[in-house]
């Protein structure tokens, strides 16, 4: 039962802990979910190569994990707050060909990420972006200028 109760703690202690680091890591997918699937991975892994080899334990600890990320999942629907704090919220990066540098520096991106970024949408100049937006996935939206 403790097992269980570690690996709860440790599933919550991970998504708090990928929300303080950043949102680079799996660009495509929340934090909930890299933490999701490969603390289940770990545990799995855990219960085949170190001492204790319960395969019982090991499935008692996964169903825990999908019961305790239900319930996350849960509580960030009824409360938005909550919802916010876990997946973070959209950050403009540039805005109306203003840099936001303190939010840059908080999120550790360089106007160079920014540029990639554009570059990957077919921009090449600061001029032909009107905004760029850090997503919750930690993926970087370049929206164009609009023609007139």
């Amino acid at each position: 039962m403790t097992a269980i109760f570690r690996a709860i703690l440790g599933y919550y202690f991970l998504v708090f802990i990928m929300r303080v680091v950043g949102r680079r890591p799996g660009r495509q997918m929340t934090p909930m979910e890299f933490v999701l699937i490969f603390f289940s991975g770990g545990l799995t892994l855990t219960a085949v190569v170190a001492d204790e080899r319960s395969i019982t334990n090991a499935l008692c600890q996964i169903m825990a994990i999908a019961v305790a990320h239900y319930f996350l999942a849960w509580i960030r629907l009824r409360s938005p707050r909550i919802g916010r704090i876990v997946d973070g919220t959209p950050v403009v990066l540039l805005g109306k060909g203003q840099w936001h540098m303190e939010s840059m520096q908080g999120l550790l991106i360089q106007d160079d990420d920014v540029m990639a970024a554009a570059r990957d949408r077919g921009l090449e100049t600061l001029d032909q972006i009107d905004y760029a937006v850090y997503e919750r996935s930690g993926e970087i939206t370049v929206i164009p200028v609009q023609e007139k």
